[in-house]
């Protein structure tokens, strides 16, 4: 079916950033979306995210790239230190010579930056209509009709020629149509963002920087022009978990961090408040199409931190949908298939690459002192052979199979 005037909308369920991407991916080849998203506001939490050249590709794509470079901070490098000596472990510079590899910059910014980006410029083409308080509980399809409908919790039944489930970790959608069990990961994040008046000047980096401890790490970067600092720590819980979000104790925090170096535990005293996330993914799932109904961003793969991708991931998802629908002529059945063939080895690395990367991280007796010896000597060039894989994505090579 092509996109015609007067032709039912496209679903998308939630309207965070894998939502917001998705309806501007659809604008884009000629369809009208309707955003539904449970929260009373189209809004986001959280703090700083970190952007990948592969980020910026995706915000070019989908007409926002002005927008999203104006609210990031470029850095210089991103960098490891050992969180218990010092030890710098690794670090790969992102200026001039990466921007010439990958096309493009790494940078920082707030989450809610972002966010803005990509409502604002989904508002901007008068196609996009969003609908608040509406929270999805079952999806219905019409196999004659061709049409999806959601039904929201108060009965109310949303009907389009396709539906997009970007609707976070906790997906009704893949409840519905998988029905797979997270994977808690007994892992604890806290975050929180400081000004730059209360951040330590001998921190003041213009890097994404980490510091690699036992069973835990630190990471610390600018935000918002350099004014405000991200801090985040993670660390291994000493009790059973639930994924979610909740408040955060700084008593908690500082019981996890005794054996850290003393330039790298400050960061903790820091904050006034913090938000603590318990952490799952889930495991690589194989379909990701369920008629006309398909799932994207964390719906689809949600990972852990470690990678810094989870949202370059649902960026790049939406961008290849639309790439999707562009070469099969809006035709949804082969579309569909076209972007579940192009993103489940890619967002299946991701995931459990981020697992392997926690590891990397927590590494603890011996194999800390293997972790800190294993970039010892290693040129710029041969770090960015190593992640070509992953910022090497750009709108032009992301549709590599028939």
């Amino acid at each position: 079916m092509n996109a015609s005037p007067g032709a039912l909308p496209v679903i998308v369920c939630g309207g965070g950033i894998g939502g917001l991407a998705a309806a501007l991916a659809l604008v884009r080849r000629g369809f009208d979306v309707t955003v539904l998203e449970q929260a009373p506001e189209i809004g986001e939490i959280g703090a700083g995210i970190q952007l990948g050249p592969n980020a910026f590709h995706a915000f070019d794509a989908l007409g926002v790239g002005d927008k999203a470079r104006g609210c990031a901070v470029y850095t210089e490098c991103m960098v490891m230190h050992d969180a218990i000596d010092e030890t710098l472990v690794g670090r790969i510079e992102t200026g001039e010579a990466f921007r010439r590899r990958f096309g493009n910059p790494y940078a920082v910014i707030h989450r809610a930056d972002v966010h803005l980006s990509l409502l604002e410029g989904a508002q901007e083409t008068g196609r996009v209509r969003f609908h608040t308080s509406t929270r999805i509980e079952r999806i219905e399809q019409d196999d004659a009709a061709r049409t999806v409908t959601a039904i929201d919790q108060n009965g109310r039944r949303w009907t389009g020629q396709a539906l997009i489930g970007a609707d976070g970790g906790k997906s009704v959608v893949r409840d519905q149509y998988v029905g797979d069990p997270p994977r808690v990961t007994g892992h604890v994040v806290y975050r929180a963002v400081v000004d730059k008046a209360a951040f330590p000047q001998e921190l003041r980096w213009n890097a994404a920087s980490l510091w690699a401890g036992p069973k835990c790490h630190l990471v610390h970067y600018p935000l918002r022009g350099g004014e405000q600092y991200n801090i985040v720590v993670t660390f291994h819980s000493r009790q059973q978990e639930q994924w979610g979000v909740t408040d955060g104790s700084k008593q908690e925090v500082e019981s996890y961090f005794q054996g850290i170096c003393p330039k790298a535990r400050q960061l903790i005293d820091l904050p006034r408040s913090w938000k603590r996330w318990a952490t799952a993914d889930r495991e690589p799932i194989g379909n990701w199409v369920f008629g006309r109904a398909t799932l994207l961003g964390d719906a689809a793969h949600p990972t852990t931190q470690y990678m810094a991708q989870g949202a370059c991931m649902a960026l790049e998802d939406a961008v290849t949908l639309g790439e999707a629908l562009r070469v099969s002529g809006n035709d949804w059945d082969a579309a569909l298939q076209l972007y579940q063939n192009n993103r489940v080895a890619r967002t299946a690395r991701i995931v459990l690459s981020g697992r392997e990367m926690g590891r990397l991280y927590h590494a603890a007796g011996v194999e800390r002192l293997v972790r800190n010896a294993l970039w010892k000597g290693r040129s710029q060039e041969r770090f960015y052979d190593a992640i070509e894989w992953l910022y090497g994505w750009n709108v032009g090579n992301c549709l590599q199979q028939g």
